[in-house]
């Protein structure tokens, strides 16, 4: 096996492209990677090397123990206080830290142990897993055989068996090794083993956090229940035995302390945050609010029992604690099923990728798990299966259904050098095909990581929220103290201050606040995946609507990028298939642009194109040729004044096509006007629309080519497009954009992503016409990988829309402690003499963040009109 220089895939030098420089030969995947490699001299091999050293790394990390957007705060000011680390995002939704690092500096092992350092737990398993069904175990014995085995492999980093389910999960690193070797480390072992289905690690983490919330919010019901009755049915007059009445205050505390063990993990974490980070979230102030209730409840109890004070039953707080853990168990139960549904555009896209491949490999077909397949293998795809991993044909052929990617629902013809794409879906013949790229360098794979990136980025409009999120929790204990204090020195007691202590660190909630932003982006970039749209961060998703003003590149974006024949006139008694076969003829051998166009609208109508026997390259002015008889010439205006052809005929005919933007060809045959052929790279069918829907939505429009002005004029004139710059050249596109923007516009720039790089990262939105092949372009924000401009559209409906919620969250997070806290606090009660409750306080507090989440979620509904 070989390495390509480029791309760095492994490939087999039996079957990879070859190429020298110098005396060395090198190995390649792919041609446009000979090319490239080719292409460059040593002095920029040189430098891509230096460039390689600073390359930015990135790395995902899921973390648990996180509890509000004060443990968001805390965990990137952490690592991003760490040399090395260029970018710290944590998504509280997710549960997971998106972090840039300079590789030569920090590595992802550090990473980890920083966050662990500062309280939180990281997930162990690292790299890829592998699920795994065993067969042969009879014992708790045989599973520890069998871990041993696995963990004495170089790569397993962990290993997790369920002898009941006969099951193991391998995480490992698959630089060093792959599932083959897993497997036949088992059957060496002594036990069979075989690829079970796919399991999505993460799916089964939220399936058992459900699991375990829904467990300990039976069991807190279960003891809430009837504490609620016995400290709250006279309020609704209920009857109460008098064996509970007599010994109320012993049954408050038999039936309230189960729920607080239950709970036992909000203080845990509460107190972790205070005593050891120095950062307290918002277990900490439900641990300090319930346990101040708890504590002052026991109290009290003693000096009931020992007579001492003025004191009752009356006086206890056992139903606050105990009812204060059940509502927030049962938020928290909401909440889990709600964030698990914020990321199901990620698991139908996992959903997608094919388990296993049929390759050739010792002249033999074989499958095997997807994992294993690398580039240069033949991989043979059968009809109705699904296409493995990205490639060439190179024997057979079929029609392949490609929507997934570009969302076309006809089928795309494949035959010999026709790409194809993994995950889409083979319809009807046999092929054979050489993988090219593999993993995560497919199609698909880029994908997953571009939405799952988005849906860990931060949007500006989130800037305001981690700012108080940060001093918010302080900020309310401090709170909570003074009004306990302005209380008691006013004279109403230490049970009237604590109630009012109590209420105000329930109701404060920073969950809400820090949910409001990342689960609109996580449901808003997952829903615009599916429909084609792929925005690569929040900052984009935000800036979309923003924009004022929509540059359009025109060729390749607005039209097809591809001359095609538009219209062919007869004269002097010439038929139209005489005047495209005789042009053809002449155009055969010419590497002319406009000679494609010709030979394909000859193919397109049947019509036989010979070989010329005589042809000369006029440049500057077309061709001439010979065939049989006839004398061909074939070319502008020029050619024909030149050559003495009477063109008077054909003359206004000419400036009329010549006026709508298209290329005229005249064609002689024997010194005898014969035809006149417009050639034109037609409009995309459906930028018209587009327009004139962008238009509508108050979009300023401009066209920029390095098209002539009249030709420019004529094809904006067609699409509706007041403005147009013609003329520019490639490299003065970014300095037009930027002349926009120091007139104060924001501007966003529509291009193919590779000829309009500089232009695309100038605007303020940059937004790249895609294949679907051509995925990984860097330089958009947003990509659209269906090809259609119509996605413009849907680009920025669905980013008004996602604000739209964005906004509806922070304000209703914003407006709910803002009114929340001074009521808690008490000021209602001179004029209404009404205190508010803890407990109401505490189901406020639990719903308020499934609330916002649940206010995200509709935008999974959403549909551009």
């Amino acid at each position: 096996m070989a390495k390509d220089p480029v791309c760095g895939m492994q490939v087999d030098e039996k079957i990879a492209l070859k190429g020298k420089r110098g005396k060395i030969d090198y190995y390649f995947c792919s041609e446009e990677c000979r090319n490239k490699f080719l292409e460059k001299d040593l002095k920029g091999k040189e430098l891509n090397n230096q460039n390689a050293k600073e390359k930015t790394n990135s790395c995902r990390i899921k973390i648990t123990g996180m509890h509000c957007a004060s443990c968001v705060s805390k965990i990137e000011k952490v690592l991003n206080s760490y040399p090395g680390v260029k970018k710290a995002v944590v998504n509280f939704a997710s549960e997971t830290a998106f972090v840039d690092y300079n590789g030569g500096k920090i590595n992802e092992s550090e990473l980890k142990k920083a966050i662990e350092k500062a309280g939180y737990t990281v997930d162990d398993a690292e790299g890829d897993s592998a699920f795994l069904k065993i067969s042969g175990m009879e014992s708790q014995h045989c599973a520890g055989i069998i871990e041993r085995t696995l963990k004495k492999l170089k790569g397993v980093n962990d290993v997790k068996i369920n002898l009941a389910t006969e099951k193991a999960t391998v995480y490992y690193d698959k630089n060093f090794v792959n599932i083959s070797d897993l497997i036949n480390a088992i059957k060496n072992a002594g036990y069979g083993a075989t690829r079970a289905e796919t399991m999505d690690i993460e799916k089964e983490a939220r399936e058992k956090e459900i699991r375990t919330l829904k467990i300990k919010l039976i069991l807190s019901l279960v003891f809430g229940i009837p504490l609620t009755y016995i400290t709250m049915s006279h309020l609704i007059g209920l009857s109460v035995s008098k064996f509970i009445m007599d010994y109320s205050l012993f049954i408050q505390f038999i039936f309230a302390t189960p729920i607080l063990i239950i709970g036992h993990n909000i203080y845990t974490s509460g107190f972790k945050a205070i005593f050891k980070n120095k950062s307290p979230n918002m277990d900490s102030l439900i641990a300090i609010g319930t346990g101040a209730a708890y504590l002052y409840s026991i109290i009290v109890s003693f000096f009931v029992i020992m007579g001492a004070g003025n004191y009752s039953s009356s006086d206890l707080y056992y139903e606050v604690a105990g009812l204060l853990i059940v509502f927030i168990l049962l938020g928290r139960y909401f909440e889990a099923i709600a964030k698990g549904r914020t990321s199901e555009a990620i698991k139908k896209l996992i959903g997608l990728q094919p388990k296993t491949a049929i390759v050739i490999r010792n002249k033999k077909e074989q499958e095997i798990p997807i994992e294993d397949v690398v580039a240069g293998d033949i991989v043979i795809v059968k009809p109705g299966s699904k296409i493995p991993v990205d490639g060439i044909v190179l024997e057979g052929h079929s029609s392949v259904d490609e929507s997934m990617v570009t969302g076309e629902s006809l089928p795309v013809e494949k035959l010999k050098g026709s790409t194809v794409v993994g995950a889409t879906i083979n319809k009807t013949g046999t092929f054979q095909f050489k993988a090219t790229k593999v993993g995560a360098d497919t199609v698909l794979s880029q994908i997953i990581k571009l939405v799952e990136s988005a849906q860990g980025s931060k949007a500006p409009i989130q800037q305001l929220a981690d700012l108080i999120s940060a001093y918010f929790v302080p900020a309310v204990v401090g709170i909570s103290i003074i009004t306990f204090l302005v209380w008691y020195l006013l004279g109403y007691g230490i049970t009237f201050g604590l109630t009012a202590f109590i209420a105000v660190l329930i109701i404060a909630c920073p969950c809400a606040l820090g949910l409001a932003t990342p689960t609109a982006v996580m449901v808003g970039t997952g829903r615009a995946a599916e429909f084609g749209v792929l925005i690569k961060n929040a900052k984009a998703l935000q800036t979309a609507h923003e924009v004022d003003t929509i540059i359009f590149d025109k060729t390749g974006t607005l039209t097809k990028g591809e001359p095609e024949v538009t219209d062919v006139f007869t004269f002097n008694h010439f038929d139209k298939n005489e005047v495209i076969k005789f042009a053809s003829i002449a155009e055969k051998r010419s590497e002319h642009p406009l000679a494609e166009s010709l030979l394909k609208y000859a193919k397109k109508n049947k019509i036989e194109v010979p070989d010329a026997q005589k042809f000369n390259s006029l440049t500057g002015r077309g061709v001439e040729a010979k065939y049989r008889h006839r004398a061909i010439l074939l070319g502008n205006k020029r050619l024909m004044k030149d050559k003495f052809i009477l063109i008077k005929n054909a003359e206004v005919k000419a400036n009329e096509l010549e006026n709508e933007g298209k290329t005229v060809m005249f064609l002689a045959l024997n010194n005898k006007l014969a035809g006149i052929i417009a050639v034109a790279d037609i409009l995309k069918e459906d930028s018209k629309e587009a327009i004139k829907e962008l238009s509508n939505l108050g979009k300023n429009i401009i066209m920029i080519t390095g098209d002539n002005e009249r030709t420019a004029k004529a094809i904006a004139k067609k699409l509706g497009i007041d403005n147009v710059l013609a003329e520019v050249l490639p490299g003065d596109k970014a300095k037009e954009i930027k002349k926009l923007q120091e007139n104060g516009k924001k501007v966003a720039m529509v291009g193919d992503g590779i000829n309009d790089a500089p232009a695309l990262a100038q605007s303020d939105l940059g937004i790249a016409i895609g294949s679907g092949t051509d995925i990984a372009i860097e330089s958009g924000d947003i990509v659209l990988i269906k090809n259609s401009l119509k996605d413009v559209v849907v680009a920025m409906k669905l980013s008004k829309y996602a604000i739209k919620k964005i906004k509806q969250n922070l304000f209703w997070a914003f407006i709910y402690n803002l009114l929340g806290i001074p009521i808690a606090a008490g000021v209602l009660y001179p004029f209404t003499g009404w205190l508010l409750s803890p407990v109401i306080a505490g189901a406020a507090m639990a719903f308020s963040s499934v609330s916002v989440v649940s206010n995200s979620l509709l935008m999974k509904r959403y549909k551009p009109k």
